[in-house]
């Protein structure tokens, strides 16, 4: 009949003004590092792998990814990596012992720098941290790049521990194995915050990355968590920067009626708010 719109056609038409409003986050990993960084990453909370397929990242290389809505999990950096005479995929640090390149749901090895991620639907604050409690092994920056509300600030560590971690047997970067005694990983009798005391690593990690999360009880009275609104991220190893600056974008106020949740991401071990 002449002058009548197919039904195809008005679902396609509502299908693109839909999509057009719908922000899509992504996620640009960046080496600054002087050796290739094998990108890792694991998931929680039910929620989908953020890539499978292996991301070598050169010197001086960069790639973007897609984020899937409300995704929760972990992403590190792992080094000098190649395989052992029996096949298996291995790493000098960051290694997450699955004996490929890809983690699938095999979790980190200390020492490693993580960044862990809370994203949230719009309407809801994004919550990022850079965590070195369970070791040191590569510099890492978080950037939020075009967030509408939160802090939105950078946060991370760029300052030469490496030196630290190196003056000392295997392990000094890794609070756990570097030292001697349970309380130092936070295990056993020494979960509770009064028992739980920070490691000559952390101390020390504390003042050259205030706005890292430092060990397993760390008090929460220093900056290390951070929240953005409908943002997309940049992570960079071994980044030629400081930490503690404000995004591209600037700190700015949340909106109002932003809601926020106390979660858990257990792959990560360790508390943070969103």
């Amino acid at each position: 009949m002449a002058g009548v719109v197919p039904l195809s056609l008005l679902v396609l038409n509502v299908f693109l003004c839909f999509s057009a409003g719908v922000h899509s986050k992504t996620l640009e990993l960046s080496n600054e590092c002087g050796h290739t960084v094998w990108a890792a990453t694991v998931s929680a909370g039910g929620t989908p792998p953020l890539f499978t397929d292996a991301l070598a990242l050169l010197p001086g290389k960069s790639t973007t990814i897609s984020l899937p809505a409300s995704w929760s999990g972990c992403i590190w950096g792992r080094t000098f990596c190649t395989y052992d005479a029996i096949g298996r995929f291995t790493c000098a640090t960051g290694d997450c012992d699955s004996g490929s390149q890809e983690c699938a749901c095999a979790s980190e090895q200390p020492p490693v720098t993580m960044a862990e991620f809370k994203l949230s639907d719009p309407g809801y604050l994004d919550f990022y941290v850079v965590s070195a409690w369970r070791g040191y092994n590569l510099g890492m920056l978080v950037v939020p790049h075009g967030g509408s509300g939160g802090d939105c600030m950078a946060t991370g560590c760029v300052k030469d521990v490496e030196g630290f971690c190196n003056s000392e047997p295997s392990g000094r970067c890794n609070p756990c194995f570097g030292y001697s005694g349970t309380n130092y990983c936070c295990s056993g009798a020494y979960t509770r915050p009064d028992t739980c005391k920070p490691s000559p690593f952390s101390q020390y990690f504390k003042s050259k990355c205030p706005w890292a999360y430092r060990y397993a009880n760390d008090d929460g009275k220093s900056t290390w968590k951070f929240d953005c609104a409908s943002s997309d991220y940049i992570i960079t190893f071994c980044p030629h920067t400081s930490t503690g600056q404000e995004s591209s974008t600037g700190a700015v106020s949340g909106p109002s009626g932003v809601k926020t949740k106390k979660v858990w991401i257990k792959s990560c071990q360790y508390p943070t708010y969103s």
